[in-house]
C-alpha cells in the first residue's frame, strides 16, 4: 500500500495506463481470441491487477488471459450492446450498478452461478429484475465529495460538510466534478442528487451548483489529477468528486495522516460486476475467471490495484485502508429499475442544465 504522496500520484496514473502493457504481456502467446485456451476479459480502462495474480490463475486453470481495456464503465457497456452479435471477449468486468440494467435488458450476458461466493458478497447482488442472474458483484466503492483539508486550513476557511454547502457563496468556483454523460463517477453523483433532492428537486440543485461556479470535466482523471488542489498537480479547486478510498493516497512523505477527507454524507455506492458474454467463444473459461475473481488472492489485491473494496468481507485490507478509507454508513441510492426507466431522461436534463 503506498503511503507517500509521490507514490500515490504514480499509482493512480498507473491504474489508467500500465494494464495496456500488462495486457500485451498476457496475450503474447499469439493465441487467437477464439482459442479455447484463451480467456478474453473485456474491462474498463482503470483495470489493473498484479501480473503474478493473473499468472497464478493461468497456471492453475490452464487458460491464457487476454485483457482488453475499453474506456469508462458507461462506454464499456455501450460498446458491449453495440457489439452483442460479435462479442468483444468472453467475460466482462466493470459494469456497475448505474449501467447494469442496460447490459441485462440488451441481452449481452448469460446467466452464471459462481461455484463459491465469499462471505458478504450477496449483499451487493442486484435484484432479479435488474440482472442478479447475469452479473456477479466483485467490488464496490463509495463515490463521494472529497475536500483538500490542507488547502482549507492554509486559507483559514472551513470546508463544506453537506451537499447543500456546495451551493453556498463561500464555495464559489471551488468544486470540480466529472461529467455525468462521460464518467461513471459523474453519473453516480447525478444519481446522488436525484436521491437527495428527489425527481422534482435535483434540477434546481444543479442550477444552483452551476450558478456557484462548479467546473465539469470530461473524466475523473482530469477532475482529480489536474483540477483538484490535493491531486498532485497544480489544480485550483479544493473540492472534488472522487471516492471514499481516495484519502489514504494523500498521506505526505514522512506523515501518518491524509491531507484530504471524504464527506461520507455525500456518497453513492458504486458496485462493479463481472458477467459471461452471450456468444463468447470460451464460456467455460469465462466462468472460471469469475470464480477466480471472487477468491481471496484476487479480492485482497483490489484495494492496492484498483482502489476499490472487495465484496469478500473476510478479505484483509491494507492497514492504511482499514484506518483511513472509510465507507458511508448510509449511502444514497436509486432503485435499479428507476435508473433504467429514467437514465436517458435524467442525462438529457443534466446536459441541458450544465451546458447553459
Amino acid at each position: 500500500m503506498p503511503g507517500i504522496r509521490s507514490r500515490r500520484v504514480a499509482a493512480l496514473v498507473a491504474a489508467l495506463s500500465t494494464m495496456a502493457v500488462a495486457g500485451c504481456a498476457l496475450s503474447s502467446s499469439g493465441q487467437p481470441d477464439d482459442d479455447p485456451r484463451t480467456v478474453v476479459v473485456v474491462t474498463h480502462d482503470s483495470w489493473a491487477m498484479d501480473k503474478k495474480v493473473i499468472a497464478d490463475f493461468e497456471k492453475k486453470s490452464g487458460y491464457t488471459v487476454k485483457v482488453r481495456p475499453t474506456a469508462d464503465a458507461g462506454e464499456l457497456t455501450n460498446k458491449l450492446v453495440l457489439t452483442k452479435d460479435h462479442p468483444l471477449g468472453d467475460v466482462v468486468y466493470g459494469i456497475d450498478n448505474t449501467f447494469a440494467s442496460r447490459a441485462v435488458s440488451s441481452g449481452v450476458l448469460l446467466d452464471n452461478t459462481p461455484s463459491d461466493r465469499p462471505p458478504g458478497a450477496a449483499s451487493y447482488d442486484l435484484t432479479e429484475e435488474s440482472g442478479a442472474a447475469q452479473l456477479t458483484p466483485v467490488d464496490y466503492g463509495d463515490v463521494c465529495v472529497n475536500v483538500d483539508d490542507a488547502w482549507f486550513k492554509k486559507h483559514g476557511k472551513l470546508p463544506p460538510t453537506t451537499l447543500d454547502d456546495l451551493t453556498e457563496p463561500a464555495y464559489r468556483d471551488l468544486f470540480v466534478v466529472p461529467g455525468a454523460t462521460t464518467s461513471s463517477p459523474g453519473l453516480a453523483f447525478l444519481l446522488t442528487t436525484v436521491a437527495a433532492k428527489g425527481e422534482d428537486g435535483w434540477q434546481d440543485y444543479w442550477r444552483r451548483l452551476v450558478a456557484n461556479g462548479v467546473k465539469i470535466d470530461a473524466s475523473w482523471t482530469n477532475a482529480y489529477e489536474v483540477d483538484f488542489t490535493g491531486g498532485g498537480g497544480n489544480g485550483d479547486r479544493p473540492i472534488v468528486l472522487s471516492y471514499a478510498s481516495s484519502p489514504p493516497f494523500t498521506i505526505p512523505e514522512g506523515k501518518t495522516r491524509p491531507t484530504t477527507s471524504a464527506l461520507l454524507d455525500t456518497c453513492f455506492r458504486q458496485v462493479e460486476y463481472a458477467g459471461v458474454l452471450n456468444g463468447a467463444h470460451n464460456t467455460r473459461g469465462a466462468r472460471a475467471f469469475i470464480d477466480f475473481m471472487l477468491g481471496a488472492e484476487f479480492q485482497e489485491q483490489l484495494p492496492d490495484q484498483m482502489y476499490v473494496f472487495p465484496v469478500d468481507e473476510a478479505a484483509m485490507l491494507p492497514p492504511v485502508w482499514a484506518k483511513y478509507a472509510k465507507v458511508a454508513s448510509n449511502p444514497w441510492s436509486v432503485p435499479p429499475e428507476d435508473i433504467t426507466a429514467h437514465r436517458a431522461e435524467w442525462l438529457r436534463q443534466w446536459r441541458d442544465l450544465t451546458s447553459r
